[in-house]
């Protein structure tokens, strides 16, 4: 589908949010992805809640819809871990996950208590391994777990594995962050997925407005100012890429189609520099988008 033999292309659940499972494969495969990730779990009280647990008639549609189409569901998400027992949400998660054929389910860390985290991790990948699926753990940008190095410490205590997101990379202002770029060369191993999109220099000045950045207004790879080609070619060429930019604004402009095809043509284009940047040895980290 996507002409590139190296990589799979994904479309994170994010990035069109109100577009059921079922919907978001049409739209993949017609934009020209591989796969998507699911939200088999709401974030927040006010989203669409997606009923993908095994003998639900979403999950028969979404499995047809993939059959017919052949995108495929790479990662589902997304649970906040805080510190309470979360184990039967995670396992239900799982099971859903195990029924899309997902092999990773994205978490973050908003437990301040890192042994604490590190011990639910730990339980979490156990639990995984007789889902086939791993936990990735994202550093989000306003969360406890917000670095490239905290995440691949906890990840490596825990066993679990770590998700980029381009958006929380370039956000990230606390202790080491000037190191962030040797942070994410050093814990490639950890990676199975980088999260595209991209963003203004300038980063938001309160919480409130990262949250709101994050979940709603991000720009289309290629299109800001994060250095996005030099993120793709810090990691390996055959890393699979997933389109994560929500925009409310602009998916009311073009449709869910037509957002789709954009993204993926920013996606195609930065790929296509990291490419160039990977043969000339060269990783521009301040002026490459």
């Amino acid at each position: 589908m996507t002409g590139n033999a190296q990589r799979p292309l994904g479309l994170a659940q994010l990035s069109l949010l109100n577009t059921a499972p079922p919907d978001l494969v049409a739209v993949a495969a017609q934009a020209g992805f591989d796969f998507i990730g699911v939200r088999v779990r709401p974030v927040t009280p006010a989203e669409r809640p997606y009923d993908l647990h095994p003998g639900s008639p979403m999950l028969r549609k979404t499995l047809s819809r993939m059959q017919d189409t052949g995108v495929t569901v790479r990662d589902i998400e997304f649970l906040l871990l805080d510190g309470s027992d979360q184990r039967e949400a995670w396992l239900r998660m799982m099971e859903a996950g195990q029924a899309l054929g997902a092999s990773s389910l994205t978490v973050a860390g908003a437990d301040p208590d890192s042994t604490r985290l590190v011990g639910t991790l730990a339980r979490m990948t156990e639990d995984g391994r007789g889902f086939g699926i791993t936990p990735t753990l994202e550093a989000i940008s306003y969360q406890p777990v917000a670095s490239i190095a905290q995440a691949a410490d906890i990840a490596r205590q825990a066993g679990c594995r770590i998700v980029v997101d381009t958006l929380h990379f370039n956000r990230y202002n606390g202790p080491g962050a000037a190191a962030q770029w040797e942070e994410l060369r050093a814990n490639a191993d950890l990676v199975p997925l980088l999260q595209l999109c991209d963003g203004p220099a300038a980063r938001p000045a309160t919480r409130e407005e990262l949250v709101t950045e994050s979940r709603s207004e991000r720009e289309v790879p290629g299109e800001g100012k994060f250095s996005l080609a030099a993120a793709v070619a810090a990691l390996p060429a055959s890393l699979p890429v997933s389109a994560e930019a929500p925009s409310d604004r602009r998916v009311a402009e073009l449709g869910e189609l037509g957002w789709a095809r954009l993204l993926k043509s920013g996606v195609d284009a930065v790929l296509a520099q990291a490419s160039s940047l990977q043969l000339t040895g060269t990783l521009d980290t301040a002026g490459a988008k």
